[in-house]
């Protein structure tokens, strides 16, 4: 048995009918209500602690100058402002020295949400996860004054919401992400070397995908931390990959390529495979490890902001 769940013929039939995007796209569209609004604010509330000790503390710029956090000292030379020579040592030494101070710098975050057809599959969809998980994620960076940009991907870098910054921007992350669909297949690697060479400022890249990509998962995370992004993978699954409920003959079709598999299923079979899931899984989670990638599988009948604030307490994401 090939490994099925990587190509995702995670369903049987034809691909999704026209119809059935338009019930998704109508269901995005009361995606951020009132609701959903008050739940992302309770939940940067609660973040903004972890947030601001773990996360920007820890990020200052490399520059040097008239910043706030003491760095170092140099020999004064002419023109230098004599507001920041340091008189204690020249008491001292008769030396003229400068202080130097680290510059805190803003956080660029790039959301980049996986919208290849694998991700239409679930109740609710993957993607209409992923899209909560993205707006989650992107109001706490910036009711926090980071940049944020959201990108979304399959075979290739797709849509882009170009960098912006406060609290009240999020209802442009909310207008796009409502207008992404599923469609395309996945290919991370080219689609995510597109996005460093298209993003010269590095920061954090928060990938959101089932990371089921033919070619594997590898290469796209690769891309991420060869380019100095400061990569974090959330691997979305919905339960029926782990457990399908399946059962007799059926046609597996692969939702992106079109490829389909005669198949009998047994009660052995859905327990060979469901070990499978968990070794693709386990094996996304050592190669995250051994690469110091922060990684996080998350399950989509786990609500949005809980799954968040277990990512934010977790530690490892933005900080």
């Amino acid at each position: 048995m090939r490994d099925w769940f990587r190509r995702r013929a995670t369903g049987t039939g034809a691909s999704p009918k026209p119809a059935r995007a338009r019930k998704v796209q109508s269901a995005d569209a009361d995606l951020f209500d009132e609701e959903f609004q008050r739940r992302l604010e309770y939940l940067a509330i609660v973040s903004r602690r972890i947030y601001n000790g773990r996360m920007r503390a820890e990020r200052r710029s490399k520059k040097t100058g008239a910043g706030i956090e003491f760095a170092d000292h140099r020999e004064y030379a002419a023109g230098d402002d004599f507001r920041y020579l340091d008189w204690n040592i020249y008491q001292r030494t008769g030396r003229l020295l400068l202080r130097l101070f680290e510059e805190e710098e803003d956080l660029s975050v790039y959301i980049l949400v996986d919208a290849s057809r694998s991700m239409g599959m679930g109740d609710p969809a993957k993607l209409t996860y992923a899209k909560q998980l993205a707006a989650a994620f992107a109001y706490v960076a910036l009711a926090n004054l980071d940049r944020v940009s959201v990108l979304t991907f399959d075979a290739g870098m797709s849509a882009r919401l170009a960098p912006t910054r406060g609290k009240n921007r999020i209802f442009k992350v909310f207008d796009f992400l409502r207008e992404v669909q599923p469609k395309g297949a996945t290919h991370m690697g080219d689609a995510l070397r597109t996005f460093a060479a298209q993003n010269k400022r590095r920061g954090v890249a928060i990938l959101i995908s089932d990371l089921y990509d033919p070619a594997g998962f590898e290469a796209g995370i690769n891309q991420l931390r060869f380019a100095k992004f400061e990569p974090f993978v959330l691997q979305v699954f919905d339960p029926a990959e782990v457990r399908p409920e399946l059962n007799g003959d059926v046609r597996l079709v692969d939702r992106e390529t079109g490829e389909h598999r005669e198949v009998t299923i047994t009660p052995r079979l859905l327990e060979k495979y469901a070990e499978a899931h968990a070794a693709y899984r386990q094996r996304i989670q050592d190669f995250c490890t051994k690469k110091h990638v922060a990684y996080q599988a998350v399950q989509t009948d786990v609500p949005f902001d809980d799954a968040v604030l277990a990512v934010l307490r977790r530690g490892g994401l933005l900080g």
